[in-house]
């Protein structure tokens, strides 16, 4: 894994990304590349490129995508005006877990984060994922809040 590299997501990238979701029977959302969800992805591709406040972001061992992340800047009042970010859609190769990969991806995150002036990173898991709870206690997160969703 010594080739392992980390730089912004492109449009070539996009399927390799959904990809990765669709291993995840827990989180994908139901997520599926095919002919009649690609231009959905492509869309959302689109607005998060366009969006100053979003980041999306492959890990690459040589030329295959291990993992990706997205980075979302929260600008806020509280905390004197800190600049947050939040982590989201979090995903390594089933293949390759456990091999330092996410661990690479969070520091890369939280350095880039640094240099876009946050002071503070976030991110929900599902309750059930005990591993994944453990692995970024690890990375010195804590678990501060309770998290809340509703479906719209």
């Amino acid at each position: 894994m010594t080739d392992l590299t980390i730089r912004e997501a492109r449009a070539d990238d996009l399927e390799a990304i959904i990809r990765l979701h669709e291993e995840d029977e827990l989180g994908s959302h139901g997520d599926l590349w095919s002919a009649e969800t690609w231009p959905a992805y492509e869309a959302a591709f689109a607005a998060i490129a366009r969006s100053a406040e979003n980041r999306l972001f492959v890990a690459l061992d040589g030329e295959e995508v291990v993992g990706t992340f997205q980075l979302t800047f929260i600008p806020n009042l509280t905390g004197r005006g800190a600049l947050r970010v939040k982590v989201e859609s979090v995903k390594v190769k089933a293949a390759r877990r456990s091999g330092g990969i996410g661990a690479r991806m969070i520091v890369f995150a939280e350095g880039y984060a640094r240099e876009q002036g946050a002071r503070a990173m976030e991110l929900t898991s599902n309750k059930t994922r005990k591993d994944a709870h453990r692995f970024y206690e690890r990375l010195g997160f804590a678990r501060s809040h309770e998290g809340f969703k509703k479906k719209l």
